[in-house]
């Protein structure tokens, strides 16, 4: 069918407001906690990271069911709900949004983050939406690679097994027919040739380490406030995918009713996504709200059997766990990590901080 070959919406995307603050606000996480009184609400900041992915999983529905219109212009009116929560807070906040000495890593931290995400799109367009959305979530447990590469972090061991656990994830929802042979269903089994599986599959790995290497660059950019960082990319980005949309000469106006609503929907769900995510790390660390954010597989399975009718099989759905899992140990290793010293929870824990 085609809603089965359609796309869905970007988790790196908006997997990418996440990764942004989580690293903007890593230094400065326990003076966060001092301005902000969570006492009467101390769950507050959870819950509002799963509307966060509730929002940005409805976002995945729009574009996987807006068939008639590409998937790069969509791309550029959800980046119109990247940009438009930016430009308030640097115009309030007297940022220079161009600042001298960054602005080479402001490109190249945009260029790679709107690259992973068309990439994402085209894997998007040939898989199954749960099994693209595990593996483009297992972002954050690759980070520990490129981040030993390029910024000559420790890779321990906690790091190898998170990794290696991800892989076999991975390589249980893609299937290959060189590991698993021709007698075992490929990722989309309906589709024609097995070649477009084998690309979508490609495709959706290669956005995954694009991901991570936006981690890096994040980390080297943490000195600039998010709403810089955040202006520069969604401008960027509606360049690139605008530009790239007309090269395909795949431009067109949505229809009218129901499509021009939904193309509406689109923007303003990213929009207070990201915005939820925005409170959720003002109000809770980074570790416990990317446990949370693992909302968004769960409701990714739960809108691919209701909207598209795709059952996920035995394959799919051992490597969703142990994706999931992995990112889970990853979130939780960063709040035991951000713990002091003399917490007895630490203490208990410490094989995470290995």
């Amino acid at each position: 069918m085609t809603d089965n070959k359609s796309m869905t919406n970007d988790i790196d995307d908006h997997l990418e407001m996440r990764l942004l603050d989580e690293e903007s606000r890593d230094e400065d996480s326990e003076v966060a906690h001092k301005n902000v009184n969570t006492s009467s609400y101390p769950y507050l900041g959870l819950i509002l990271a799963c509307i966060s992915s509730l929002f940005f999983s409805l976002c995945s529905v729009i574009v996987k069911w807006l068939t008639n219109v590409h998937p790069m212009e969509l791309a550029a009116c959800r980046f119109v709900g990247v940009l438009l929560p930016a430009i308030p807070i640097v115009l309030w906040r007297n940022e220079n949004p161009y600042p001298s000495g960054k602005r080479l890593m402001l490109l190249l931290r945009s260029f790679v983050g709107t690259t992973g995400l068309m990439l994402s799109f085209y894997a998007f367009r040939h898989m199954p939406l749960a099994d693209s959305s595990v593996i483009v979530f297992s972002v954050p447990v690759f980070v520990a690679i490129f981040a030993r590469i390029f910024l000559k972090e420790p890779c321990g061991f906690f790091n190898v097994i998170t990794i290696l656990l991800t892989l076999i994830g991975v390589i249980l929802i893609t299937r290959p027919p060189f590991i698993f042979g021709a007698h075992i269903p490929s990722l989309a089994s309906d589709e024609q040739t097995g070649s477009t599986d084998l690309w979508a599959a490609v495709a959706a790995f290669s956005a995954t380490l694009f991901g991570a290497n936006v981690y890096v660059l994040l980390r080297a950019l943490k000195g600039l406030h998010f709403s810089v960082i955040m202006t520069n990319f969604g401008a960027f980005a509606l360049i690139q995918t605008v530009g790239v949309t007309w090269a395909l000469d795949a431009l067109c106006w949505p229809q009218c009713g129901i499509e021009r609503l939904l193309v509406v929907a689109l923007a303003l769900f990213s929009f207070g996504g990201q915005i939820l995510l925005t409170l959720s790390l003002q109000l809770e660390q980074a570790g416990p709200v990317a446990i949370a954010r693992s909302a968004d597989i769960v409701f990714a399975f739960i809108w691919q059997v209701l909207f598209f009718k795709e059952i996920p099989n035995a394959y799919s759905l051992a490597g969703a766990f142990l994706v999931t899992s992995s990112v889970m140990l990853t979130g939780l290793r960063k709040w035991v990590i951000s713990l002091p010293e003399n917490s007895p929870v630490k203490r208990k824990l410490a094989i995470f901080i290995k």
